[in-house]
This record gives structure tokens, sequence and C-alpha cells, in this order.
């Protein structure tokens, strides 16, 4: 896809200030830090449409990127990091949730995965909630170009076995090398393309 339109709409908290058409939309998901900005600014092929932050739990809202007028990213704020009091991660976890719930827009979850480690708690809860509301689901395994070969093999399977995942639903995906770039675009159009 070219992309000749790119921009941040809104940063919403609420159901009263998403975007009101029926425009389809890819939700990122992950924990703080896991890559979810360097994903789309990679996909658009703009540095700094979305902000990346060294420092985790920068995003606080729900940021909808609108691409060529024809679909958004909603990127979310990320989950499991500590120093954000317990009643604020409560409160993103039901802003999060509401939206995942409700959202009649929502074609397919990205949920973002560091390669580099193995699945935290938080990612394993997050896909077995996912999966218990049949929410189209892929997972993104970031920061794929930090690993050597023989560890890219074992990074994939290890998180295929911990999750019990069918491996066409597993991304390896580097905003350096561009390692998944084609095939995740694909993902994007299939998903979008009965509209």
């Amino acid at each position: 896809m070219k992309i000749n339109k790119a921009e941040i709409i809104i940063s919403a908290v609420s159901e009263a200030q998403y975007p009101k058409d029926a425009l389809p939309e890819i939700v990122l998901l992950g924990r703080s830090n896991v890559g979810k900005s360097s994903l789309i600014n990679t996909l658009i092929n703009r540095q700094h449409l979305a902000r990346t932050s060294s420092r985790p739990g920068k995003t606080q809202t729900m940021n909808f990127y609108q691409i060529n007028d024809q679909f958004r990213f909603v990127d979310m704020p990320g989950y499991g990091y500590a120093k954000v009091s317990r009643k604020e991660q409560e409160k993103w976890g039901e802003m999060i949730e509401n939206y995942l719930l409700n959202r009649d827009n929502l074609r397919i979850v990205f949920l973002l995965v560091d390669s580099r480690h193995e699945p935290t708690e938080d990612d394993k809860l997050m896909y077995n909630w996912l999966k218990y509301y049949h929410l189209p689901t892929q997972i993104i395994l970031t920061k794929f170009d930090k690993l050597s070969a023989s560890r890219k093999k074992r990074a994939i399977k290890q998180l295929i076995n911990i999750l019990s995942i069918e491996p066409k639903y597993v991304l390896p995906f580097s905003s350096v090398t561009k390692d998944g770039f084609d095939a995740c675009w694909q993902i994007i159009q299939d998903s979008i393309s009965h509209e």
C-alpha cells in the first residue's frame, strides 16, 4: 500500500471521543516499550508520526492514526508497567477492554511481544483474554533483528508452545531490517478488504 496520508486524529480516553465513522481499525496491544509506535512508523515509512519513547508508560491514551483515509491504527497504552499506579493501570485496563468488546470498527488485534524475552504473564493473560472473546489476533514478535539465527528459531518455537498458538498467527518483525514488513501489510489488507 502506498501511503499518501497518515495523521493522528485523536487521543481518546472514552467511547464518546472515538471517531464516529465506520473506517476499519487495527489495534496495537503490548507491554510498555515493546515497539508499538516503531511498528506504525515503519509500516507507513514515517519516522515520527507515532511518538516513540525510551520511557515506558508514556502512551496513556488510545491514539487513533488515520491512514490514507482507508483505515486506522489504534495504539493502546502499554500494559505491565510497574511505575504507574495500580489505579491508573486499572483505568487503562477498563478503557482498553471497553474498546475491544464494543467497537464495531475493530478488524484485528496486533498483540506485540518482545522476541528477546519469553512472553510475560501479562502477555499470556492478554492473549488468553483475546482468545476467550474470539477476537481476531495476530502476534507480532518485535525487535527480531536483535536475535541470532538460532535464537530466532527458538523464540518462534517458544512463543508457539507457551501460547498454544498456530504458527500462521505469529509474525516476526523488525523495524530496523524491515523483516515481516510485507507480510504485515498483507494481513492488514486482508483484514480491511471486505469493506
